[in-house]
Formats: C-alpha cells, sequence, structure tokens
C-alpha cells in the first residue's frame, strides 16, 4: 500500500487537484486517491489542516496548496523534474504559477473549471473579461516568443497551469489566438493530463 494519499473534489473539476494529480503521475509514485464531495462537507474530515483540497498525505505528514504540495514532492522526489533546473527559470516558474493563481479572477469566475470538465458557458464575456484573457494572451505569447512547445526548455507544471487557464476559453468556444491553440492542443494531449480529463465524473 502506498504512503502517499491524495483528496481531491469528487467532480474532479479542481485545477489545482489536476496539478497535483499530474505531478504524482508525471513522477511516477504509487498514491491512493480519494475523491471528496465538498457540497456534503466532507472536507471537514478530512487530515489537513486547512480542510481543503488537494490534499496530500506522505506518511504522517499533510500538505495542502497546490504549489506547496508539488514543491514538496520536487523535494522529496526529485527525478523526474517538475520545475526547471536554474535558479532564475525556477523562480520565474514560481512566478507564472502564483500569477495564473491569484490574478485574473474576473475571468476564472466567468470561464470556471465546469466549461473544462463538463459543458460551456453560453454568456458573452464581459468588458472586464475580455480584458483579463488579453492579458493571458499577451503574457502567453511572450512566454512562447521563443518558439519551443513548452515554455522552458523541457515540459513542467507551469505548462499545464497555463494550458488550463488557456482552456477555460479555448473549450468554452471563446476566440483563442492560433499560436496558443497549438500550443494548448499539444499540453492537453498529455498522457498524465488526459488521464485526468477521463476522470468518472458525476453528473452536476
Amino acid at each position: 500500500m502506498s504512503d502517499l494519499t491524495l483528496y481531491v473534489d469528487s467532480q474532479y473539476s479542481s485545477p489545482w487537484a489536476m496539478s497535483v494529480f499530474v505531478a504524482l503521475r508525471e513522477k511516477g509514485l504509487p498514491f491512493e486517491q480519494v475523491p471528496v464531495d465538498l457540497d456534503k462537507g466532507e472536507q471537514r474530515d478530512m487530515p489537513s489542516l486547512t480542510h481543503r483540497v488537494p490534499t496530500l498525505v506522505h506518511g504522517n505528514f499533510s500538505l495542502t496548496e497546490s504549489t506547496a504540495i508539488t514543491e514538496y514532492l520536487e523535494t522529496e522526489f526529485p527525478e523526474p523534474a517538475l520545475y526547471p533546473k536554474t535558479s532564475e527559470a525556477r523562480a520565474r516558474a514560481r512566478q507564472i504559477q502564483s500569477w495564473i493563481r491569484s490574478d485574473l479572477l474576473v475571468l476564472r469566475q466567468e470561464r470556471s473549471t465546469i466549461v473544462v470538465f463538463y459543458e460551456p458557458n453560453p454568456t458573452p464575456l464581459s468588458a472586464e473579461a475580455q480584458a483579463a484573457a488579453q492579458k493571458l494572451f499577451d503574457v502567453a505569447e511572450r512566454l512562447l516568443a521563443h518558439g519551443g512547445e513548452h515554455v522552458f526548455a523541457e515540459w513542467t507544471l507551469v505548462d499545464l497551469d497555463l494550458t488550463i487557464m488557456l482552456n477555460r476559453l479555448l473549450l468554452n468556444g471563446d476566440a483563442v489566438p492560433p499560436r496558443l491553440v497549438e500550443y494548448a492542443c499539444k499540453q492537453w494531449s498529455r498522457p498524465s493530463v488526459q488521464e485526468w480529463v477521463n476522470q468518472p465524473r458525476p453528473a452536476l
């Protein structure tokens, strides 16, 4: 039995739970997955300091917040790497992940991950959300200006996080620049990502 347990939302729609799931798969680590019904308050029974998903339990230690978890996994299980090797590139990766989680709130509200994993939202984007989308496009295009397949020289979790943000628009049928469509489709086809995408989900 694995000493790693991952608690995720039972709808499998949390982008942050997805990030940790993909991290574990990419590292080839065996783990037990426990779906938690947030609507029923089952998170209150998790062995977690803050009762949030995702929660990772490793032996007697539990941790929440996706970037804290993935950095912990990177320290405990260094290979294969989830982040760039150099200090500057690693700092940039942390910057991008923090930005995705803290900015673009209106875009995350108007295009929740329900549109990614369940059904589109027919309501047009507000002017504020359109501005946020353009900001996302501008940053993504600058990050990919080198012409490569990934943000950095190799695949990292930044590619997953950025793709989830782009897919809030792309999979909803909103306009996305062609270069970013190509990038997002490539990242979405990764086997570890597709395993999460194809999780059996309950009806809304």
